[in-house]
């Protein structure tokens, strides 16, 4: 089993398609280990064993597809994305045993592809969270270390893909939800461009910054994900008619690093960070300097109002998205109630859970009358200005590198409590959402203290997602890598 949940997403593909393995072995094996691993980290909210051996066994008996790149491939998806053939609850009791009667566009070109999709990942209600300590169902654990969070709202996506179970995972980034606990869980994950992947069947949180990437166990696979997942999609009126490259063929084209120029915002790289974190970064840094970066300074003086302006916009966009779920269209419904008011009072009190209440009636508050201008305009002025830093950068560089986070994965119940504490994980990542830019965490180390890995995030101009994949190959190369996951014996 070792042999075959070890190989990464291109390797069991060329495997897969020359017949040296079959279909029902792989997802046996896949299988195998989630009997191994999910009662340590509670990464999956639901799974299909026997769907998933009966279409391997079809497919072992029609023969592998050269037009199909993931055929066979097991993967799962976060459980934001709707699914026909699985519940989609959002990791929300107010969505429990609810059943789609349509497919996410991204679910369907996955599908296309060959996938065998195995399961939806736990995450943080309504993708509401960085730690995944918000879902309804259960708390995800690090595969490094069972006493901390994965990261999160995708931290059972990245936990999956680190554990071994999957060979890639689609998680989805709001505010730094695939870039945070890939960092976390030592993996690669990638945001693409706002409109590069289609948002029609992503159960939205905030619309004007959520976009759905891949998270893989490397750069290469990430690339291949893109590949499928990417493109214009009428169903989509944020999706952009922009051609994609092939991602995957881009990563030929570049060996080392020579030409391009790197940028450091001194806004990333500032006290706060812990000493490992810091460590680890610079010595990503001091690598793509070798492979022949050239490394600059660059100021983003606006990057400091990020994390305000990003939470009173995705708080504002929270509260109308989730209006929606009132009892009577579907899902949970209250059935105590005297009249239709107390039937939408009792109904969202009771199941949507703490941290999803505090967002809705912040929300609320900053799109009211009175505080709209005070709170949510300047948040989006704020906004603009975060966008024209980095365009304003990216005259003088070709890719900008930063931390992740400012230190590796916390424990378990360790700041749950302190939300203000807990929105301040997201210090480095919130910008990118706000300007739509892409960006990609790929693993640089181990904590010299905790033994916990450390990401570092390459940010791109608009749709230069080959840039960042590009980059982050050359470095992932030169890195000597995190290995697996310590955590589990």
């Amino acid at each position: 089993m070792k042999d075959i949940i070890n190989k990464s997403l291109l390797e069991i593909s060329k495997s897969l398609q020359m017949r040296q393995i079959k279909v029902r072995e792989v997802v046996e094996a896949c299988f195998d280990r989630i009997d191994q691993t999910e009662p340590k980290i509670n990464a999956l909210l639901c799974m299909d064993k026997e769907s998933c051996l009966s279409r391997a066994l079809e497919m072992d008996k029609s023969g592998p597809d050269p037009d199909k790149p993931l055929w066979g491939v097991p993967i799962t998806v976060k459980d934001v994305f709707c699914t026909k053939e699985f519940p989609t609850t959002c990791g929300s009791k107010i969505l429990e045993n609810f059943q789609p009667c349509y497919e996410a566009t991204l679910v369907e070109k996955l599908k296309n592809a060959g996938a065998v999709i195995l399961g939806k990942n736990n995450m943080d209600e309504f993708a509401m969270g960085s730690s995944t300590e918000n879902s309804a169902y259960k708390n995800s654990r690090n595969p490094w270390n069972l006493e901390c969070v994965p990261g999160g709202s995708s931290g059972g996506s990245a936990a999956s893909v680190a554990a071994g179970q999957c060979f890639a995972s689609v998680g989805t980034d709001t505010g730094g939800s695939i870039r945070q606990p890939a960092a976390f869980c030592g993996i690669t994950g990638l945001k693409p461009t706002y409109g590069r992947v289609s948002r029609f069947g992503l159960v939205a949180f905030g619309s004007s910054l959520d976009q759905a990437g891949p998270m893989t166990r490397t750069v290469a696979d990430s690339a291949l994900i893109m590949n499928v997942i990417s493109g214009h999609d009428p169903k989509d009126s944020t999706s952009a008619s922009r051609p994609v490259p092939d991602f995957l063929a881009a990563l030929e084209k570049r060996q080392d690093l020579k030409g391009m120029r790197i940028g450091l915002p001194t806004q990333y790289w500032m006290e706060g960070l812990s000493p490992e974190t810091l460590e680890s970064c610079r010595n990503a840094v001091d690598a793509a300097r070798d492979a022949g970066a050239v490394i600059v300074d660059v100021e983003m003086p606006h990057a400091r109002f990020g994390i305000a302006a990003y939470y009173i916009i995705a708080m504002a966009e929270a509260s109308s998205n989730l209006a929606r779920y009132d009892g009577v269209k579907y899902g949970v419904r209250d059935k105590s109630s005297a009249d239709l008011q107390e039937m939408y009072r009792k109904t969202r009190s009771r199941a949507l859970g703490e941290e999803v209440q505090r967002r809705i009636m912040i929300g609320t508050y900053v799109l009211s009358a009175g505080y709209y201008d005070a709170y949510y305009k300047k948040a989006a002025q704020i906004r603009r200005l975060i966008q024209q830093d980095y365009l304003r950068v990216f005259e003088s560089c070709d890719l900008v590198c930063a931390p992740v986070t400012p230190s590796p994965a916390f424990k378990i119940g360790e700041i749950i409590d302190d939300p203000l504490q807990m929105y301040l994980t997201d210090i480095f990542t919130t910008s990118l959402n706000l300007a739509g830019m892409p960006g990609m965490t790929i693993p640089v180390g181990l904590g010299r203290d905790t033994g916990l890995p450390v990401g570092v995030q390459l940010i791109a101009p608009a749709f230069e997602e080959a840039l960042t994949l590009q980059a982050g190959q050359v470095m992932e190369n030169a890195l000597p890598g995190v290995g697996t996951p310590t955590g589990l014996g």
